[in-house]
C-alpha cells in the first residue's frame, strides 16, 4: 500500500510538471505572420500574447508602442514591419511586412450618414434645415443627412452653445502626420490686419470617435474632444450646462431699445453657474427660435465652453466681428484656409490626455459659445459638411 501511494504521489507531481511546463511554453509562445494583407482606409490588428516593452516600426519610422498593434494607411504599397520585444533583459526581434491593398469598392471621402440632430435655439432654427408641421426628430435627422451627405453638401445651422450634430464616412479616416480632415463652415475673415485673423467666426467644439465594435455606428465607442487652441486654458470652462425653456409663442413680445429687439425676453435660459438670461428674437427672423420637433418644455447642453469671441469694433452696437482661435475647431475658419483642418492627434480622453487613434469614423461637432453679439444674434456654428484630407 506504501508503495502504491509513493508511485501515485510521484506519477502526480509529474504530470503536474509537465503540464505546468506546457502552459509556460502556450503563454510565452508568439510569432508574427510572413505577411499581413489588409485594404486601404481600413485597420489592421496584430496582437500579442506575450509581456514586455513594445516597439513596433515600419523601416525606421517608430509606429507603436503598444502590446496590439493597430495599422491604417492611405497608401497600396507594401510595408516591411519589425517588432522588438524586450521582456527580462532580453529583447527578441520578430519580422513581418503589410501589404496595403487598393479597395475593391470606392470609397467617397465626403460625410456618408448622418446619425443625429440636435440643435439648440436660434434665429435660424426651424429654416435651415427646414421644418414643417409635424416633422419628427428622426425626420430632421434625415433633413440634416439631406444637406451634408455628399460631395453637394449645403448648410446647416447648430444654434446657440451645446446644439450638435454626429455625423460619419463609408471608411476610417486615418490618423497620419499633419491634419487629416476638413470640416465646412461658412466663416469668413474680414478686411483686417493678418495678425488678427477676424470676421464672421462661429467656433464649434470637435469631437471624434473610432468604430472600434465595427457596427459602422457611433453607439459604444467613445468620443474624444479635439483639444483645439483653447483647450488648456483657463478661459475655457469644461462641462457646462445650460437650459433652454419652451416660449410662449402667443406671449406679447418685449421689446428692446434697438429697432431690431422684437423679444428681448423671448427664451429663458439658465446654466450651471448660476446665470440666467433670454435669448432675444429679432426683427430679421420671425419664426420660432425653439425647435419645435421638440415637444419638452426645456431642454438641456452640456460640454466646453469657450470664451466669448465676438466683440464689438465700432464701439455703438453697429458692427460686430468674431474672432478666429488658432486651430483646431468648426466653422473657425474659411473653408480654403488650413485652418479649417483637422488633426485627429489633437484628440484627448476626458482627463485632457492625448490619445492615439489609429484613425477616426465619426465626427460630433456643437456650438461652443453662449453670446449673443447685438443685431447680428447668437453665436451659432453652421456645418456644410466635412471630407477627408488623405482620400484622392
Amino acid at each position: 500500500m506504501k508503495n502504491y501511494f509513493l508511485k501515485f504521489t510521484l506519477l502526480s507531481i509529474f504530470t503536474v510538471g509537465i503540464i505546468s511546463c506546457k502552459n509556460d511554453d502556450d503563454e510565452n509562445t508568439f510569432s508574427l505572420a510572413d505577411s499581413y494583407s489588409v485594404d486601404r482606409f481600413t485597420v489592421l490588428n496584430i496582437p500579442t500574447n506575450i509581456s514586455g516593452t513594445f516597439t513596433w516600426k515600419i523601416n525606421d519610422s517608430l509606429i507603436s508602442e503598444n502590446s496590439t498593434l493597430d495599422f491604417i494607411s492611405p497608401y497600396a504599397k507594401t510595408y516591411p514591419l519589425t517588432l522588438k520585444v524586450e521582456s527580462n533583459g532580453t529583447t527578441t526581434t520578430y519580422t513581418s511586412k503589410i501589404i496595403v491593398n487598393k479597395e475593391s469598392v470606392s470609397y467617397s471621402k465626403y460625410i456618408s450618414n448622418v446619425f443625429d440632430f440636435r440643435p439648440a435655439v436660434g434665429q435660424f432654427m426651424n429654416e435651415i434645415p427646414e421644418y414643417v408641421a409635424e416633422n419628427t426628430s428622426e425626420q430632421m435627422i434625415q433633413k440634416a443627412k439631406q444637406s451634408l451627405v455628399g460631395s453637394n453638401s449645403t448648410m446647416i445651422s447648430l444654434g446657440g452653445f451645446g446644439g450638435y450634430v454626429t455625423f460619419g464616412f463609408d471608411h476610417t479616416i486615418p490618423n497620419m502626420n499633419g491634419r487629416d480632415f476638413k470640416i465646412l463652415g461658412n466663416a469668413f475673415w474680414g478686411d483686417l490686419s493678418e495678425d488678427e485673423r477676424a470676421g464672421s467666426c462661429e467656433p464649434g467644439i470637435v469631437l471624434v470617435a473610432y468604430d472600434k465594435n465595427k457596427n459602422g455606428k457611433p453607439d459604444e465607442d467613445e468620443w474624444y474632444e479635439i483639444a483645439g487652441s483653447e483647450y488648456f486654458k483657463n478661459t475655457t470652462i469644461k462641462n457646462y450646462t445650460i437650459n433652454y425653456f419652451k416660449p410662449n409663442e402667443n406671449k406679447p413680445p418685449v421689446p428692446g431699445i434697438e429697432y431690431w429687439e422684437n423679444d428681448v425676453e423671448y427664451i429663458k435660459w439658465t446654466d450651471n453657474l448660476g446665470n440666467s438670461g433670454f435669448k432675444t428674437k429679432n426683427v430679421f427672423h420671425v419664426q420660432s427660435y425653439y425647435p419645435l420637433w421638440i415637444t419638452d418644455a426645456s431642454y438641456q447642453f452640456t460640454g466646453t465652453k469657450l470664451a466669448n469671441n465676438y466683440y464689438d469694433q465700432s464701439g455703438t452696437g453697429t458692427y460686430w466681428v468674431g474672432k478666429s482661435y488658432e486651430f483646431g475647431y468648426a466653422d473657425n475658419a474659411p473653408n480654403n484656409d488650413e485652418a479649417s483642418n483637422i488633426d485627429i492627434s489633437w484628440a484627448v480622453d476626458k482627463n485632457g490626455n492625448y490619445v492615439k487613434l489609429p484613425g477616426i469614423d465619426f465626427v460630433k461637432v456643437y456650438t461652443g459659445i453662449n453670446q449673443e453679439a447685438g443685431w447680428l444674434g447668437e453665436v451659432s456654428t453652421e456645418v456644410a459638411g466635412a471630407y477627408d484630407l488623405h482620400l484622392k
